[in-house]
């Protein structure tokens, strides 16, 4: 299998899987040019749309890329989610034929309270949920949702390669350096990442096992974040209440 990140938007990717005989999938096309113009350099053909959540710059191009492909389109269950073939719940295995692949469907709501991941082929399709040293905003679910979805994000293969939504990593760099400087893996995470976009490159996608060393909301419990959060009052064994403070201090941050 062969994976794509497709600029598109602002600072989105879209993400396209394919194999060696043309099959291909895309999760949250926010707009169609973009898979468009890989579809047809690449000759290939899109058989599936895999979709997190609601947001338009999610599923903008998704009912244009339907028609025009007769792909299946996967989505939770949300009615702001029109163009859909089949509703995904928490726990289902989405399988595909062509490309051959499985994704297990996780529920992870906080960004919004419909939000699903798709975990397989040693990939995980998180949206806006868990980002490369960050964390999505809490636009519809609450501190303590989010961070039950963030422990089992972290249940996963530390292999599995994170494939979120956006290239806010530089900017998330800046806050993880802010509240865990003292941290040797995020300074070299955070030279990697200013390489990378020196040159023009996604830095995405990263695996597990680095996000949970240098990803402060995967480190809410460990030494440096506890006395962060004591230092602005948080009781040591409240892991909601330190979640929810680097959340709401990471909203104000301007650094």
């Amino acid at each position: 299998m062969h994976l794509l990140a497709l600029p598109a938007l602002a600072d989105n990717y879209i993400w396209l899987l394919h194999d060696d005989a043309g099959n291909a999938l895309v999760v949250d096309p926010g707009e169609s040019e973009p898979v468009e113009r890989a579809l047809i350099e690449r000759r290939l053909q899109l058989r599936a749309i895999l979709l997190t959540h609601h947001h338009h710059d999610h599923i903008g191009g998704a009912a244009d890329l339907r028609e025009r492909h007769g792909a299946t389109v996967y989505a939770p269950n949300d009615p702001r989610i029109g163009e859909c073939d089949i509703r995904v719940s928490d726990g289902e295995t989405v399988m595909l034929t062509a490309p051959a692949a499985h994704f297990q469907v996780m529920a992870v709501p906080g960004h919004t309270l419909s939000h699903v991941a798709y975990a397989g082929e040693g990939y995980l399709f998180c949206g806006d949920t868990l980002f490369s040293l960050g964390c999505g905003r809490l636009f519809e679910g609450t501190p303590a949702q989010m961070l039950a979805s963030f422990d089992r994000l972290a249940s996963l293969p530390a292999t599995t390669l994170i494939c979120c939504a956006h290239e806010y990593t530089a900017a998330n760099g800046r806050f993880a350096a802010a509240v865990d400087a003292n941290n040797a893996a995020l300074s070299v995470r955070l030279h990697e990442v200013a390489r990378l976009r020196e040159q023009g490159q996604p830095t995405v996608p990263i695996s597990l096992e680095d996000e949970r060393a240098t990803n402060p909301f995967l480190r809410t419990d460990q030494p440096a974040l506890v006395a962060w959060a004591r230092a602005r009052g948080i009781v040591a064994d409240d892991r909601v209440a330190r979640f929810a403070a680097l959340r709401a201090a990471k909203d104000q941050f301007r650094g």
